[in-house]
């Protein structure tokens, strides 16, 4: 842990930028934000030669870690989840909730505010309740409910201005107007935990979806005569598809098939973390449900389903450049830019460009993280390059 960098250079790093990637590059920071001119003579440099300089993680689906969850915990135990990702060099996080009673979803919203508020979090998702009990998940069955825009409406209002994204299978009674809804206050309707048709798929998207709920995971799989969600969410335009690349919810062959299908613009990678990531195996609660974490992997005492992820962001990025053989530049636009257009914050982060907020990852040449940087402070810092 460092202090803050009130003007620093990084300096002989590949630096991967919006128009591609620079070699010998320089990043220039003042204070808590990129530089756009050249440094002060006497700014001190750090030699980062051999390294990769890539923005700051954006993650829009995640539940906890460090021990700590994002559905239950107290201000403290969000925080140190936070601090946990930080470390793996999330920049920028939503909490994501899971499913529970509504007065209880309404409480957490307020709590997670707060923190939203404070600049700790970049807002709150909400997967679940309003979710298929064919394709639950994770989640309670005794208390998932059909999306009801009147309930829709009430975790609006709760979360105070910093609802971000709702998971819903949109093909339940009140989903298709659930959507017009969260489309018309600006919230991200995702499609999700769905047993939706192809043609039912593809009216939520002509009301508004935008995202899909960790694509292939708790939806029907793509067939030949009943293509189903997947196919639809594919292959428009106006969708962005998660992605969990922790190598247990995806085969490498069905990551491969979204990026050449939806493209790298359109794909964005999230954790869909737990308690358990960055922390160790052991005995969990997601919500009411009792999770058993077992060589790295997340599922239910009861009925042995995936329950969420122990990853985080720098592993994904790991493997998908090096398992994956996905480009290091589509890469970060799918960590980082892609999800902080979604958010609504390209403008401050997602990107190494002059004037945004000074949040970035340091890898070395085998992408393994060596340091983060946010808003000009080092969460890790990185050893500089011995002469």
């Amino acid at each position: 842990m460092a202090g803050r960098a009130d003007s620093t250079v990084l300096a002989g790093a590949r630096v991967v930028l919006p128009t591609g990637t620079v070699e010998n590059g320089r990043v220039v920071i003042e204070g808590t934000r990129i530089a756009a001119g050249p440094a002060p003579d006497d700014a001190p440099s750090l030699d980062l030669s051999g390294h990769w300089i890539v923005p700051g993680f954006v993650d829009i689906h995640n539940h906890g870690g460090g021990g700590a969850s994002f559905t239950s915990g107290t201000v403290e135990d969000v925080l140190t989840g936070v601090r946990t990702h930080r470390e793996h060099g999330t920049t920028t996080l939503v909490a994501s909730t899971v499913t529970g009673e509504m007065d209880f979803l309404a409480e957490r919203a307020g709590i997670l505010s707060e923190l939203v508020e404070q600049g700790e979090l970049a807002g709150i998702h909400f997967e679940g309740p309003f979710i298929s009990p064919c394709r639950k998940g994770a989640h309670s069955e005794g208390l998932l409910r059909d999306p009801d825009p009147a309930e829709v409406r009430k975790l609006i209002d709760a979360a105070r201005g910093t609802a971000k994204m709702f998971t819903l299978a949109t093909e339940l009674p009140g989903g298709i107007e659930s959507v017009r809804l969260l489309a018309e206050h600006g919230v991200i309707a995702a499609i999700g935990h769905t047993d939706a048709t192809y043609e039912q798929t593809v009216e939520a998207i002509d009301a508004g979806a935008t995202v899909a709920t960790h694509l292939f995971n708790a939806m029907p799989p793509l067939g030949h005569r009943a293509p189903g969600p997947i196919a639809a969410l594919l292959e428009d335009e106006r969708i962005t598809v998660e992605l969990i690349n922790d190598g247990t919810h995806l085969h490498p062959a069905a990551l491969q098939l979204a990026y050449h299908h939806a493209g790298a613009h359109r794909v964005a990678l999230i954790t869909d973390a737990m308690d358990a990531a960055g922390f160790g195996d052991g005995q969990y609660q997601l919500g009411p449900l009792a999770v058993e974490v077992k060589d790295g992997v997340a599922r239910l005492v009861e009925g042995n389903s995936i329950a969420g992820s122990t990853l985080t962001l720098d592993t994904a990025f790991h493997r998908a450049v090096t398992i994956d053989r996905i480009p290091v530049g589509d890469v970060v636009q799918s960590i980082s830019a892609n999800p902080a257009r979604l958010l609504g914050v390209y403008d401050r982060v997602g990107s190494l460009e002059p004037g945004k907020d000074a949040d970035l990852v340091v890898l070395d040449a085998d992408f393994a993280l060596k340091g983060v940087m946010r808003k000009g402070e080092w969460v890790v810092q990185p050893v500089p390059v011995a002469a």
